[in-house]
Order: structure tokens, then C-alpha cells, then sequence
């Protein structure tokens, strides 16, 4: 490595450098600024504003940490971290749970404001060219195990933990973009029936959705938005759904008038065909699929399906062979497979965020210090898809990571950052014997080129 010409107080050691080089084009595009115009916390001022130590827990966030508690471990010995986000110092960590504490329900629809701002500025969710191809919304509920003495901690439905009490996660996805369109935060007890209009409703504010658009958008969800009230109510807006009936009676009534079933190729023991009923219960025509499977105790469990995507769409959107299009079999498969689909979009979304940005990890007592941390999780999901999306045009192998190994492999590259004499960003050296260092040095140039950042390997 060439020798440096800086001194040893002009440059820093980090063990996040990559995060740096987001950080400093995150910080040129103002992400911050609709959380300060919008979000006003009455709290008393001491050394930093409120909306700074909201920052700092953000950043907190993108650093790995599961607890806000690591900010005093992760974020404030890093002065090169806290400069790339347009910071000169961290609070403690103590002091940015107090302000989290100190939101009011306002504060909450103020930064649910702000979020909605930000998603309309700098995503691409909200640029879809809904005339050229079907937006997909994906609407999922999560459970948020939390300690039974928190607010709105009820006994609900969590996953392999039978009598647990907690909150349910609220998300509409943006899936062909990964980007989170709005999360929100309900008691242990809220299911999808309960949520599924305000969801629908908010997600529409934040997309500007009218009716020419709605008529292009596709809204895929599980059995529990299935049901006949909510169907209806979107087919009315104008929306295409795909999703599962609710009602087990109904589903099995369904079921008995298909004429002929076919074995799906791809599921061994998997039987798939069409609803023969006509769909009079519905405000608009819908086609129905029953789909059964084997159970290992020998009987069959069946569902159905109910979807309005146009046959003509639906071989691209299960991403079959075009060859396959005008096969009356294929099309059938096609909706059963782009309803499993579904496992591939929200479903690995939220996975992904619980293991790589740990949503699940922290818990806050106060109802709305806990809103307020899903609000700055789905920011930090969102700011890792686009900060991929940025590296991706240099370096490709990215594009196949998840926001686990986004945090963990490629973040977290240690490296020195060196500083001009004003205290701006000048250079980033990474540590060239990582495996991510060679495309890390592909992938920031282009992004860090304009903001007039080198960025170079070497050994230390």
C-alpha cells in the first residue's frame, strides 16, 4: 500500500468501513431530513436533539446490534461511522431509550410521515411503471414476541412457542423491489382479517395510488386475507388479488366441484384443478383453484385459491417458460406457483430482517417507543436493499445476498478512513485480505466517485 500521507488524528480505524461509504451517499441525499422537519419529540436538550438520537439508533441498527444498549459498543467508539452519517458523536445508549420512551401517538404519525416521505423520494417501489407491467404487493403479518408486561402484549399466534405474549407485525411489501412499503405494529391477538384494510389503505397513501394504478397492482396474501368481506372490498377498489380462501367450509364445498385434478410435477403427492362454482359471491369475476396435498397421515388438506390475474400475465409472474404460456395446464400451475411465491417474497423478507436486522430482538415497554422502532427497522431494511441495489451496478454477486449477509459479511470489513482537514470523508481503505474486498473496491468507486471519495485496498 502506497504510504499515507495523512496524520494518525486524520484517520480512523473501523471495523464497519463499508457501512461508511452508504452512510456519506444516504447522508448527501438528506434520508434525515423528513425525520427532522416532521418528527418533533417534546424532550428537554442537552448535548443532542431528539431526532439525533434517533439517528444514532438507526444507525445502531445498520451496525448489527440487537439491542440498542450495543450503540455504546458499536457506534460511539466509531467516530468514522458517526461522520459518514453526518454525525460527530453518539449518544449513549440509555439516553436513546429514554427518547424513544418520551414518543406520543403523534410523534408515531409524525414518523410514519416522515417514512412515507422518504419511500416516495428514493425507492423504486414508488416509480414501478405501472404501465408496463403489474405492480405486487405482498401483505403479511409477523409475530413480535415481547415481555408480558408490555403494552398491547397479548397471547396470539407465535411460531413454536405455544402460550408466548406479545405485539403482530403489520407489512405491505414491495416485492419486485424488496422494499418495505410501510410496517405496523398491533396487539398479540391482531390477525390479517382485523389489519388487512388499514394496511391496504396505508400502503395506498404511500404508493399515491389511484385507480388507473390499482386496477395494475396485484395484492398476494395468505388464507387469513381471504375472506369473502375482504376480497370484495378489493376488488372494488379495483385491485387484482391472489390469495386463499378463509373459510375451511367453504374451501372443502369448493373443492367437491372440481371435475378433473392434476398432479403437480413439481410437488410429488401435490394435486391441483379448478373450481367448477361459479363465482357469484364475488363483486368481480375471480377464477378458484382447489389445490390438495397428502398429509403424513394419509388424508388430504385442501385449500383454495382465488385470483383475478389475467391468464395472459400470470406465466410471467410464476416465471414459467414463455413456450408454456398457452397450455391450459400450465396456466392452471402457473397460479398455484405464483401463489408459492409468496415464501420467496414477504415470507424470506421477514426472515431475513429477523436474523440479519434482529426486529424481533428489541423490545420496548411503551406502545409507542415500540411503534417507533418498527419505523426505524423497515428504514434500516430499506436503506440496505438500496445501498445493494447502488453496489450491484459494478458488482453483481451482491445482488444474491440477503440483508443477514448484507449486515454480516459485507458491512462488517474492517478498514481505515481517512480525513481531510475540515473533517469530511476523504478515503476508505479496506482490508484486502477479506473475501468481500475486491468487490467492495468494484462496487464503491461509482458510488463515491461523485461525493469525491477514494476508496482503495491495503494491508494494517
Amino acid at each position: 500500500m502506497a504510504k499515507c500521507t495523512t496524520t494518525q488524528k486524520q484517520r480512523n480505524y473501523t471495523s464497519r468501513a463499508p457501512l461508511v461509504a452508504p452512510g456519506i451517499k444516504l447522508s448527501q441525499l438528506g434520508i434525515s431530513r423528513p425525520i427532522t422537519e416532521w418528527v418533533q419529540i417534546a424532550q428537554k436538550v442537552v448535548k443532542y436533539a431528539p431526532v439525533e438520537k434517533l439517528m444514532d439508533a438507526l444507525i445502531t441498527i445498520l451496525a448489527g446490534a440487537r439491542g440498542l444498549v450495543e450503540a455504546n459498543k458499536r457506534v460511539r467508539p466509531d467516530r468514522a461511522l458517526q461522520r459518514a452519517f453526518g454525525r460527530d458523536s453518539c449518544a449513549e445508549q440509555s439516553v436513546i431509550s429514554d427518547t424513544l420512551d418520551a414518543s406520543t401517538p403523534e410523534n408515531v404519525e409524525q414518523m410514519q410521515q416522515a417514512m412515507e416521505e422518504i419511500y416516495q423520494h428514493h425507492s423504486a417501489g414508488y416509480r414501478h411503471k405501472y404501465e408496463q407491467s403489474l405492480q405486487l404487493l405482498d401483505i403479511d403479518m409477523t409475530g413480535q414476541p415481547c415481555g408480558s408486561k408490555a403494552a398491547f402484549a397479548t397471547k396470539g399466534y407465535f411460531a413454536k412457542q405455544r402460550n408466548r405474549r406479545g405485539r403482530q407485525l403489520g407489512r405491505v411489501l414491495a416485492t419486485w423491489y424488496q422494499e418495505v412499503v410501510m410496517d405496523r405494529l398491533y396487539d398479540g391477538k391482531a390477525q390479517l382479517p382485523r389489519a388487512f384494510q388499514e394496511l391496504v389503505l396505508a400502503a395506498e397513501d404511500v404508493l399515491d395510488l389511484d385507480r388507473q394504478k390499482r386496477q395494475r397492482t396485484i395484492l398476494r396474501m395468505d388464507g387469513h386475507g381471504g375472506s369473502q368481506g375482504d376480497v370484495n372490498w378489493a376488488l372494488e377498489q379495483g385491485y387484482h388479488v391472489h390469495t386463499k380462501e378463509y373459510s375451511t367450509q367453504r374451501t372443502r364445498t369448493f373443492a367437491e366441484t372440481v371435475v378433473t385434478s392434476h398432479d403437480d410435477p413439481k410437488i410429488p403427492g401435490r394435486q391441483v384443478g379448478w373450481v367448477t362454482a361459479e363465482p357469484t359471491e364475488y363483486v368481480r369475476p375471480v377464477k378458484r383453484i382447489a389445490v390438495r396435498t397428502r398429509k403424513k397421515n394419509g388424508q388430504w388438506g385442501i385449500g383454495v385459491l382465488i385470483s383475478t390475474v389475467p391468464e395472459e400475465e400470470i406465466g410471467l409472474l410464476a416465471r414459467m417458460p414463455a413456450r408454456q404460456g398457452q397450455d391450459p395446464l400450465a396456466i392452471l400451475l402457473a397460479y398455484v406457483y405464483f401463489y408459492d411465491l409468496r415464501a420467496g417474497g414477504v415470507e424470506t423478507e421477514i426472515k431475513e430482517d429477523k436474523q440479519g436486522l434482529g426486529i424481533t430482538k428489541r423490545d420496548k415497554k411503551r406502545f409507542e417507543a415500540q411503534q417507533m422502532i418498527v419505523q426505524l427497522n423497515a428504514l434500516a431494511h430499506n436503506l440496505i436493499v438500496w445501498s445493494r441495489r447502488w453496489l450491484a451496478q459494478m458488482w453483481d454477486k451482491i445482488e444474491r445476498l440477503g440483508i443477514m449477509r448484507m449486515i454480516r459479511d459485507v458491512f462488517h470489513l474492517s478498514g481505515l478512513v481517512h480525513f481531510r482537514s475540515n473533517g469530511s470523508i476523504e478515503r476508505i481503505t479496506l482490508h484486502q485480505a477479506d473475501p468481500f474486498s475486491s468487490g467492495l473496491c468494484a462496487g464503491l468507486p461509482p458510488l463515491l466517485a461523485p461525493l469525491h471519495v477514494a476508496v482503495n485496498l491495503g494491508e494494517f
